[in-house]
């Protein structure tokens, strides 16, 4: 069993990314929904993912972020990640991701998505990788495990993280902008 943390047929795509866009519910959370006591929405992150986006970006792979939902956790914790290119509210993905590509001036096939259901298909045929956490729906794994990237991780535990670092290793990047960011934190 390989150790690479991707799948090895997709290491040469994985080189040539410049932008990861990523689903929030069922990707950077677990897809379930939590309500307050006043009915607003509460989100849990995984704080692993939220590194794995702060060392990407490092390392020239900008983020985005395309979701049919709004919430104000959500805006915060893109805000404290510095995710710059946000589409909230968002239920048809695919025309956001053309404006996306129109904004950032990344071509499709220099993305990847990371999506976990079936309203997400259209938008992960469309770009150059199409990623889904392992708990994704049966019909998202059953495409990706033949052209893209099912991770080992579920959704809002750790499966961005696993991408992350998956995709700077597939750069060679991953050892030195871990070790450039002990250093920075005196950690080395």
């Amino acid at each position: 069993m390989s150790t690479a943390p991707y799948p090895p047929a997709i290491e040469a795509r994985a080189r040539t990314l410049e932008l990861l866009v990523l689903d929030v519910d069922g990707v950077l959370t677990d897809g379930r929904l939590r309500y307050g006591p006043d009915g607003e929405q509460v989100k849990v992150f995984h704080v692993k993912d939220g590194l794995g986006i702060k060392l990407l970006r490092e390392g020239g792979v900008d983020v985005a972020v395309i979701s049919g939902r709004r919430a104000p956790a959500l805006e915060r914790r893109l805000s404290d990640l510095g995710v710059a290119h946000v589409y909230l509210g968002r239920s048809d993905k695919q025309r956001a991701l053309q404006e996306l590509r129109e904004a950032s001036g990344v071509d499709c096939d220099r993305m990847a998505f990371m999506g976990d259901d079936v309203l997400d298909l259209p938008a992960l045929r469309s770009v150059g990788l199409g990623i889904t956490p392992a708990d994704g729906h049966f019909m998202v794994r059953r495409e990706l495990a033949k052209t893209g990237w099912v991770t080992r991780a579920s959704g809002g535990d750790g499966a961005v993280r696993e991408v992350t670092d998956g995709l700077l290793e597939a750069r060679g990047q991953l050892t030195a902008i871990v070790e450039a960011h002990l250093v920075a934190r005196g950690g080395a």
